[in-house]
């Protein structure tokens, strides 16, 4: 029996990503202990290290945030001498990951067929804005175009706001997740079949997927949803209310616990209307009730309903700022906020993990590394002698 220090130990990604999709699925894959190899440009070229402000001397906070427990090489993949790197890369690696728009892998000749012919074992995921079939296939994606276009934006906001984008690249992370998804299973499927395949990944399929819940009740009832702002379209009270000094959160998903709500506010003659009685019909009166709820949470602070609402086990949550989050003593506890030392930023700060696995638990070994980084010692590895790495460098190849 193999005993490993990490999960996906002994597992080579080849990252030709950039931005946030693919990087945060090399990040994860990283995390779990395989060795990624980021590719970029001579010089860099990932974009998000020119995102900012903020700065730590220099490093973006944007860039730091996807690109941990990474190696650095920089290639010219327009140079023959560039491509053949590559190609010695991939006969050495399980996994190949780039964004690149639809086939710009096939024009530089780097691929899926390609590297198959080189490795029949090499796992191949795409991420693309569009995915590699349909009429939308050669357009660009970006995350704000694809939250518009799926219907996210049109069931976030309110009628007051129009439609909201997520405060976060939110399809850009749905899509690494699913990349991380799909490469495991088909390295999964590799120790059955002894051979790897290619996965088309798009941004627009992904943040369609997330419709969930949304999707299946217009699937059902061709009925177009409506913005319910920080309101849950199947569950009432399920949203936000004011507090006497702020914001939260109640979340009641049955009729026990909305009985135990009306307890806490002493309003106990609520559990017997007919208007609220049942999940449904409290749907239907969401309005009356929503009135009947804001005036008695605002009589007291967000602290006196936490302790309330807990001691009733009825789900609640405080709003917090960022700052309220990272001084958070429960994500202290469940080590949510790492730290990492970078040569030229120093030391940096950094969101965890959030798997924890008990017997290979993620580990951060290697700081996002600058551009090039580890050049020499990854050409070295495949054989080349210092005197063809510096042709190598002459030529800007890499």
């Amino acid at each position: 029996m193999i005993h490993l220090t990490a999960a996906l130990e002994g597992i080579r990604v080849l990252d030709l990503t950039r931005v946030l999709a693919g990087p945060y699925c090399s990040m994860i894959l990283g995390d779990l202990g395989a060795e990624v190899i980021k590719v970029e440009a001579p010089g860099g070229s990932d974009d998000t290290r020119k995102w900012g402000p903020p700065f730590q001397e220099g490093v973006s906070a944007y860039y730091l945030c996807a690109n941990r427990n990474k190696q650095s090489i920089t290639v010219n993949l327009k140079s023959e001498a560039g491509k053949e790197i590559i190609k010695k890369l991939v006969q050495e690696s399980d996994v190949v990951l780039h964004n690149f728009k639809t086939g710009t892998m096939e024009r530089l000749g780097l691929d899926y067929e390609t590297f198959r012919s080189l490795n029949p074992g090499i796992v191949f995921c795409s991420i693309t804005g569009f995915g590699e079939t349909g009429p939308n296939k050669n357009l660009p994606g970006y995350d704000f175009i694809i939250q518009a276009m799926s219907g996210l934006m049109s069931i976030t906001g309110d009628d007051d706001s129009g439609p909201q984008k997520l405060g976060v690249a939110i399809t850009d992370i749905l899509t690494g997740l699913y990349a991380c998804i799909g490469i495991q299973a088909a390295l999964l499927e590799r120790t059955h079949s002894g051979e790897g395949q290619k996965i088309d990944l798009s941004l627009y399929d992904s943040a369609v997927s997330a419709l969930i819940n949304i999707g299946s009740n217009y699937l059902m009832t061709g009925q177009v949803p409506e913005r319910l702002g920080n309101h849950h379209a199947n569950i009432v009270p399920y949203q936000t209310f004011h507090s006497s000094d702020g914001e939260m959160v109640i979340a009641v998903g049955n009729d026990h616990q909305f009985a135990a709500l009306c307890h806490v506010i002493n309003q106990t003659h609520l559990i017997f209307d007919t208007r609220f009685r049942t999940n449904p019909a409290r749907v239907e009166n969401r309005k009356e009730l929503t009135k009947i709820l804001q005036i008695a949470f605002s009589t007291q602070p967000t602290t006196y309903w936490k302790e309330k609402c807990h001691q009733a086990n009825i789900p609640f949550g405080p709003i917090q700022t960022l700052k309220e989050v990272v001084n958070d003593g429960h994500l202290e506890a469940r080590g949510m906020f790492v730290s990492a030392d970078h040569p030229k930023a120093g030391q940096v700060k950094m969101i965890g993990s959030p798997l924890k696995l008990s017997k290979t638990p993620t580990q951060i070994k290697q700081h996002p590394p600058e551009p090039g980084e580890h050049t020499m010692e990854i050409l070295q590895a495949l054989g080349y002698t210092p005197s063809q790495i510096e042709n190598l460098r002459k030529s800007n190849t890499i």
